[in-house]
């Protein structure tokens, strides 16, 4: 988004705090979500990116009927991975949550005919990635305990269905090869953030470079 969108000031929350959402109850989430929009909100937010596949999947329907600003989600890329698969074999490497959400069903059943998709929770990766380990011996003996079945079924394409992966993805490329397609919904969700900005006009007309400000959850806000 800062490269797409130079003239732009974010603001960034990372709850710490109560990550990882992965095995959360939805309505935890949906609770956690709210506050933490009405903080963003707070800090004059136009738009909002739940940068969170869980969350997203768990409380987008809620978010998008409670407040006027938009919303752009996250969710796991398997349309162009199932799109562009030579083998017909995808794996998806996501949390539990988001593979017993409705919203990933529902994308899931209108390619599943003619794709094997293979499910894989990436359990212990999101605390990994937060603790600032991206290539220890756990994180690929995680790694080539869920790749592995993936790639002996012939998957040519990996979705990463949770925005903690891509800081794994070198890892990855060590496991599964430079020969599998990672898919990163990141350069998409970037583009839909442009798009309704311009379908809105709520670009910020100013040429300047755009502020970036950082917010955690882990020491009194929201705590």
């Amino acid at each position: 988004m800062k490269q797409l969108l130079p003239h732009e000031h974010t603001v960034y929350f990372a709850d710490t705090a109560f990550c990882p959402y992965g095995n959360r109850a939805a309505g935890d989430i949906i609770a956690r979500t709210d506050e933490i929009t009405k903080f963003l909100l707070s800090k004059q937010a136009k738009l909002i990116v739940v940068a969170c596949n869980t969350a997203t999947a768990a409380a987008i329907a809620h978010l998008r009927g409670t407040y006027a600003v938009p919303f752009v989600g996250m969710e796991p890329a398997v349309k162009p991975a199932a799109l562009h698969s030579k083998s017909g074999v995808v794996g998806v490497l996501a949390t539990r949550g988001t593979f017993k959400s409705r919203l990933y069903h529902d994308t899931l059943a209108r390619f599943a005919s003619a794709v094997q998709f293979i499910e894989q929770p990436g359990d212990g990766l999101a605390e990994l990635v937060e603790a600032g380990d991206f290539e220890s011996p756990e994180v690929y003996r995680l790694l080539e305990k869920y790749l592995r079945p993936m790639l002996d079924a012939g998957a040519d394409h990996i979705v990463l269905g949770c925005t903690h992966y891509p800081f794994l993805i070198p890892a990855i490329r060590k496991v599964a090869g430079a020969q599998v397609h990672l898919i990163d919904p990141a350069p998409a969700v970037a583009q839909r953030v442009k798009a309704l900005l311009e379908q809105h006009g709520l670009l910020n007309p100013a040429a300047g470079e755009g502020t970036h400000t950082f917010y955690s959850s882990e020491g009194a806000l929201l705590h």
